[in-house]
């Protein structure tokens, strides 16, 4: 009888610890949504992939945090910062979303993380590129993960100067994420000794990119560097190759593609291209595991968008967990303090500012006789130390560093 009233009284413990958890997450649910480009021309670049990563975190987590349950919602934002923000105010406002995360494009990403910072909500931002996330539009709430158009710069840009291609000219897609791009690559260019030559503007979803390409071929540079991404990227790719632009000696820098691009475009027009990411499959026997669970969910490798997602929600969750409750104040202190060590990121920290900072790495596209499977695609040429990487807080333009 002693023993079985020791039994109730553990288990009656237990419940109730469960609920006193239960109260300090609102609305008793942790409900986090994931909110990118779900069928244009960075569908493979996040899409439903990055949702797929987001559900891994919730389950490697354990499917509940201080007892609660935890919930993914997704919604396409079309790449239209209006629709996003639209979606947004009602996931905030009416289906009580507590964060929201991935954000691909960074005209979106800009106008979800005003939104987030007036209703005192959180957004960790994987997809989008722009260094004003983390700059002159920061937010106590916002965080960058994976990537920005400095790291790009760093990895990318700084390869080739070094190996002679110091004179540029830039396709630009036209739109927020397009010039921080070529403004941070044009600045490191000419910090190495380098040259822009000048630059032209495409806009979004191009099809006919021959105009531009003539622009390029005539400039005198000696790379012609893609400040774009997704299927602009490779459709740029495509048509260069048409005009005989790689052929003639220029070299094409493509400053975001990502493994799902490449992979999307294949290795005979792909190879040789040098790229930054922050994560690549085959780099360890962890990575392996990890994209082969990925694989067998998704149908394809993860590239760094993806792993990035896993990694944001798998620390939001951490915090949560940390703070004893899922209240933004706190958790976005905890998000501050917590080192990153996961999958994703080895020593990983956040800056006051909100950007995340790991080491990311430069890669060469194999020819497709060096490819020993599908997705071997890469060759790791360089680590770029975070700190290298990534805009120190305190020139970072943000008000929270001053």
């Amino acid at each position: 009888m002693k023993i079985l009233k020791k039994a109730l009284f553990a288990l009656s413990c237990t419940v109730m610890a469960q609920g006193a958890y239960a109260q300090q997450v609102s609305d008793n649910v942790v409900k986090i949504g994931i909110l990118n480009d779900q069928s244009g021309v960075y569908a493979d670049f996040g899409g439903k992939s990055s949702v797929e990563a987001a559900r891994m975190a919730v389950q490697d987590f354990g499917g509940k945090v201080l007892g609660a349950p935890i919930e993914i919602v997704s919604a396409d934002h079309q790449n239209k910062p209006d629709v996003a923000a639209s979606v947004a105010r009602q996931w905030y406002d009416t289906d009580k979303v507590d964060a929201i995360m991935e954000l691909t494009t960074s005209s979106v990403a800009l106008a979800v993380q005003g939104l987030s910072k007036d209703k005192k909500k959180i957004n960790i931002v994987t997809g989008a590129a722009t260094t004003d996330l983390t700059g002159k539009q920061c937010s106590p709430y916002g965080f960058h993960w994976a990537y920005d158009t400095h790291a790009l710069a760093v990895g990318t840009g700084g390869a080739l100067v070094e190996n002679g291609g110091n004179k540029w000219f830039f396709l630009t897609a036209d739109y927020a994420f397009g010039y921080s791009l070529e403004n941070e690559t044009s600045k490191f260019v000419k910090s190495k000794g380098g040259q822009v030559l000048g630059s032209v503007r495409h806009p979004l979803s191009a099809n006919d990119f021959s105009s531009f390409l003539l622009q390029a071929q005539s400039s005198g540079a000696n790379v012609v560097g893609l400040a774009n991404a997704g299927l602009d990227t490779s459709n740029a790719i495509k048509q260069a190759a048409e005009f005989g632009l790689t052929q003639s000696g220029q070299r094409l820098a493509a400053l975001l593609f990502t493994l799902a691009e490449v992979h999307g475009l294949g290795l005979k027009a792909a190879q040789g291209l040098t790229l930054t990411e922050g994560w690549y499959w085959d780099q360890s026997d962890e990575n392996r595991a990890f994209a082969k669970r990925f694989m067998e969910k998704t149908g394809r490798m993860p590239n760094m968008i993806h792993v990035g997602t896993y990694s944001s929600v798998l620390q939001y969750l951490k915090a949560i967990q940390k703070a004893g409750t899922d209240a933004t104040e706190p958790v976005a202190k905890a998000l501050h303090e917590m080192p990153v060590e996961d999958v994703f990121a080895k020593k990983g920290k956040v800056l006051p500012n909100g950007r995340m900072v790991y080491d990311m790495y430069l890669f060469q596209v194999k020819k497709p006789e060096e490819s020993k499977s599908e997705w071997d695609m890469y060759t790791q040429l360089a680590k770029v130390p975070g700190d290298d990487a990534f805009i120190k807080a305190s020139e970072s333009g943000c008000q929270l560093t001053q």
